[in-house]
């Protein structure tokens, strides 16, 4: 059935890297513009700021190559912070989200204070023996009363090249009566003109998201015939089966946690320069399956074996450890990883 149309495009994500103590004042300022910047009202902007400096505190004292990744929250209204680290973990987790609770000399209020500011927070910590190690966190505040776009099973980030602030690579999620409809575009190369090409196919995805896969395909191709081109993916989620309809080199997987189900690449081709007849792919979507549509920013060979501990992140977790441990540094980045929307009696 038909219904409201909820949808956004967000900007890249800012990034943060805790690599001095500095860094959490950086991270602080960072999170309240961007809470500001989402209209976030009354403190929450200062209450993100405590949040970030919380998650930044502990990645400099506890982890190593740690960073925070800010941004909007991919589908609603708010703002999320995500904290990624490459360990050492934390052995005992639930005793590490409890004031008073701590390994440092400190006063052990860091966590236990992110629980109680966020909307919703998720964290994960893998410690080796054939897990992922680490620890991923997202700490989501929203404006009052719309607790459901921090519970949304939606994540993505989207990263610029190193030293460039337009980020050729771009995303989108739109819900559509009972279907959740999520877009990837990678302009080519990088920079300015790459950004412009994403965002402009970006524009027709919000026309109608919710019409036929190879019809979107199809407008984005008539809109870029004057930029330097893109490549495509978008891929639409019902409740039993997904549809994936791209070209080019942006990838869709359907991933749960009994390993990768399916896996497909983009037609060859360029949206806005050649471009065969978009073909649209059907199968099925199992209980409990994320999609993970990602640029070729990301690393594929993260889907070889991926480790059981990876396939069981939420997906705004999942999203934060595709890009923080298998980005590409010298290209534009973009995860974005989607559950269907929840069905409300």
């Amino acid at each position: 059935m038909d219904g409201p149309v909820i949808r956004t495009t967000v900007p890249p994500t800012a990034q943060v890297r805790i690599d001095h103590h500095s860094a959490v004042h950086l991270a602080a300022e960072t999170a309240r513009r961007t809470a500001r910047a989402c209209g976030l009202p009354g403190a929450l902007p200062e209450q993100a700021a405590v949040v970030a400096s919380e998650l930044a505190t502990n990645l400099d004292k506890h982890a190593s190559d740690g960073t925070l990744y800010i941004q909007p929250v991919p589908l609603g209204e708010g703002m999320e912070i995500l904290a990624a680290d490459r360990g050492p973990g934390m052995a005992e987790l639930e005793r590490c989200l409890t004031d008073g609770y701590t390994t440092a000399g400190t006063l052990g209020v860091g966590l236990g204070a992110v629980t109680r500011l966020a909307t919703h927070f998720a964290i994960r910590s893998g410690t080796g023996a054939g897990a992922e190690v680490g620890t991923w966190a997202c700490a989501r505040l929203t404006p009052p009363g719309d607790r459901g776009a921090a519970l949304q099973g939606v994540g993505s980030v989207c990263l610029a090249v190193d030293g460039e602030e337009d980020c050729g690579d771009a995303r989108a999620v739109a819900d559509t009566g009972d279907t959740r409809t999520a877009a990837v575009l990678d302009g080519l190369g990088h920079g300015t003109q790459a950004a412009e090409a994403a965002a402009l196919a970006l524009r027709v995805f919000h026309t109608d998201p919710g019409r036929p896969l190879g019809e979107l395909v199809t407008g984005m191709h008539r809109a870029l015939r004057q930029t330097r081109g893109a490549a495509a993916g978008v891929v639409r989620l019902h409740d039993d089966h997904a549809e994936y309809c791209g070209i080019g080199n942006v990838r869709v997987l359907i991933v749960t946690h009994q390993g990768v189900q399916s896996r497909l690449t983009g037609q060859p081709g360029v949206v806005g320069w050649s471009m065969p007849a978009p073909h649209v792919h059907r199968f099925p979507l199992p209980p409990g399956a994320t999609a993970v549509l990602h640029s070729d920013g990301i690393d594929a060979g993260w889907a070889r074996a991926p480790s059981p501990f990876l396939l069981r992140l939420p997906p705004s977790l999942l999203s934060a450890a595709l890009a923080h441990g298998h980005r590409r540094i010298r290209d534009d980045a973009t995860v974005l990883t989607a559950r269907p929307p929840q069905r409300h009696p």
